[in-house]
């Protein structure tokens, strides 16, 4: 009985690894299609955006995340046991993502901040020396999210790492690993979620005021699907967000609670943002096009492929 328990839990182990894997492949191509369109633009010398910049730095931090998700859990899987050994390559592979995602939740943030300097209509002085500033600036603000991302890692990494070597058994060491994520992970989040409401309800109230301001003009000629196209990416992209958001919550609590991962939820939690990339590509023009023009030219090879089969065949039978 003990055994085919064993063997039912394994059989759903490797459908969930199996899953893994589908949602890595679609993300790195889903990522790398982003990650290409703006190096090979930076790389003929063609204008790179802030927000490209963002884009592409947003797309590694998402695949390098589903990497070491998806590696975790087949070492997990298929390699390590609950041993002391496994307590350091767990700490160390959380450490890894765990940078990896909070640097994905800040650079969703100053997208959100640059999204909201760019297109709502607020004219204070603040806000526009704030626009001048990161508009010039992205870079280096970029730079400071992953230094950011790197502390707040590394300072799991430490107190995690302290944990375990005076630890022994496995479920007193992991019950306080997880302690230490969920401390690690509020005060890591706070600050990026902080920036990112903010700007977002900022961005979100302005287009709603100003549709409202040009719904009620005399000229009813004005074309406001733009306008409800970029709030309803706003709206889509904050639900998302907070998907992703407390979905790790929860998944850390649900171990806190009850000593049980819940490793479907974490591979559905690291597909949202691919499947946000993929929003961003429909949304954006310039990726759009370029997306547009490989599906175009793969639709013609398997043409010209087809039919060059259906010539041979014929030759063939004459």
């Amino acid at each position: 009985m003990a055994g085919a328990t064993e063997g039912q839990t394994d059989v759903q182990y490797l459908g969930l690894l199996a899953l893994a894997l589908i949602a890595l492949i679609a993300g790195l191509v889903i990522h790398s299609f982003i990650i290409g369109v703006n190096v090979t633009d930076w790389w003929k010398g063609r204008s790179v955006t802030p927000v490209d910049h963002i884009v592409t730095s947003l797309g590694v931090s998402r695949m390098c995340t589903q990497c070491i998700i998806t590696l975790y859990w087949y070492m997990d899987t298929l390699f390590l046991k609950r041993s002391q050994y496994s307590h350091k390559v767990f700490i160390f592979t959380e450490a890894v993502y765990a940078f990896f995602t909070y640097a994905n939740i800040w650079l969703t943030s100053l997208l959100s901040i640059v999204f909201c300097l760019k297109i709502s209509n607020l004219h204070s002085r603040l806000f526009l020396y704030l626009r001048g500033v990161v508009e010039h600036r992205t870079v280096y603000f970029i730079v400071v999210t992953v230094l950011l991302s790197a502390f707040t890692s590394l300072m799991y990494f430490s107190m995690a790492m302290t944990r375990v070597l005076e630890d022994a058994t496995y479920n007193t060491t992991m019950h306080s690993v997880y302690i230490i994520s969920i401390y690690n992970y509020t005060s890591g989040v706070f600050f990026p979620l902080l920036f990112y409401c903010i700007s977002s309800v900022l961005l979100f109230t302005s287009l709603y005021h100003h549709t409202s301001k040009m719904k009620m003009s005399i000229n009813s000629s004005i074309n406001l699907e733009t306008y409800y196209s970029v709030m309803k990416f706003v709206f889509l992209t904050f639900i998302c967000n907070t998907l992703y958001l407390t979905a790790h919550f929860i998944c850390l609590f649900y171990y806190y609670f009850y000593f049980v991962q819940l490793p479907w939820l974490y591979i559905v939690l690291d597909s949202l943002p691919a499947l946000h990339s993929s929003y961003l590509i429909y949304r954006t023009p310039k990726l759009r096009n370029w997306m547009s023009k490989i599906l175009q030219n793969v639709t013609d090879f398997l043409t010209q492929r087809k039919d060059v089969e259906a010539r041979e065949n014929i030759e063939m039978v004459a």
